[in-house]
């Protein structure tokens, strides 16, 4: 039977369909899908079910690796395969000291109509962690933060913070990340109130860490000092107090006697006026300039006896014995008594 020319394309579909379906159980590659850390050793098993002669593996692209039946395979220091069994129906192939660059497909060939076979491999890289700032110490019930730091991290690390141990509940903490070139920078700050001395813990992990990276610090609380705010405050008050008391008295101690100095020297003012004022009393025993005696009737009781003028006379120039004692005579007349008394008197 003649088959036409525009049934060639169905023909070779359904070809093409069954020979996949008959070589997909013939041939295995596990396990498609690997995670590893790097640095680590990671390892693919080809499982193929008839004879074949060889087998080629390609990882990030390039060939590295070639197995020939029987028994020949060609390593390296990085790329390893041995027969896992007698028939060579079976081959492990294994990625030593993993590395970013190793990232990608994982491709294995069989020669002929086996075809290959294509795996992903994911490698995760972990970096450093540290707490900003070391060891503290605070005042209990201070409010304290801690800032982790982590670098170079791929994919982006999951952080954690913990404290003696126990798991910090998440809204204590906050944590931000950026991708850095070719890995992963994240920044997790934690606060919170310092009641006790505390052990306080950065972790960070990526899904292939068995044990997460972890950095601690220990925060030391000391007791608070005493608070002498109120006392301050009490003292200063009564101190202010006491001083705006002791102004007001002394305030009132200096008018008192500033009233008391205006009113002795206002008396003493007025006391003076009124002897300024007052008729002042003759000095009877003042001689005008130009006089030499003072009359009898002149002379009373301001001290002075009553004496007859004629008595007491002129001296005459002395010119002769007998006129020095006739001068002599006449002032021996006056009683001494007369000059008992002597008062002046001055009018301001």
């Amino acid at each position: 039977m003649a088959v036409s020319w525009k049934s060639w394309p169905n023909l070779l579909w359904i070809y093409l369909i069954l020979g996949t379906t008959g070589v997909s159980g013939q041939f295995e590659l596990q396990p498609l899908n690997s995670t590893v850390l790097q640095g680590s050793d990671v390892r693919f098993r080809a499982t193929v079910q008839g004879q074949w002669n060889v087998m080629t593996w390609n990882v990030g692209g390039f060939l590295v690796l070639t197995v020939v039946v029987p028994g020949n395979i060609t390593s390296s220091s990085q790329f390893s395969a041995t027969f896992c069994s007698s028939d060579d129906s079976c081959v492990d192939f294994t990625i030593h000291n993993v590395s970013r660059r190793d990232s990608g497909p994982v491709i294995c060939s069989v020669q002929g109509q086996y075809g290959s076979r294509t795996a992903q491999l994911n490698v995760e890289e972990s970096g450093t962690v540290s707490i900003m700032g070391g060891n503290v110490t605070v005042e209990k019930e201070q409010h304290v933060e801690f800032k982790c730091i982590t670098t170079a991290w791929f994919p982006k690390p999951a952080v954690s913070w913990a404290q003696n141990g126990q798991d910090v509940n998440t809204s204590l903490y906050n944590t931000t990340s950026m991708f850095d070139g070719d890995s992963y920078t994240s920044t997790s700050v934690l606060q919170f109130q310092a009641v006790t001395n505390t052990t306080v813990e950065c972790q960070a992990t990526v899904q292939t860490l068995i044990n997460p990276k972890t950095t601690s610090v220990f925060l030391s609380v000391v007791p608070k000092p005493p608070d002498w705010t109120v006392l301050i405050a009490v003292v200063v008050s009564f101190g202010g107090c006491a001083l705006l008391v002791l102004l007001i008295l002394g305030i009132i101690f200096c008018y008192r006697r500033r009233k008391e100095k205006q009113s002795s020297y206002q008396d003493e003012m007025r006391r003076v006026r009124r002897q300024s004022q007052g008729q002042g009393q003759v000095n009877t025993g003042y001689v005008p300039e130009g006089r030499t005696s003072a009359a009898a009737s002149e002379l009373n009781d301001s001290g002075f006896c009553q004496a007859n003028g004629s008595n007491i006379a002129e001296r005459p120039d002395v010119k002769s014995n007998q006129t020095e004692k006739d001068y002599s005579s006449a002032y021996h007349n006056v009683d001494q008594s007369c000059f008992r008394k002597h008062r002046h008197v001055t009018i301001v």
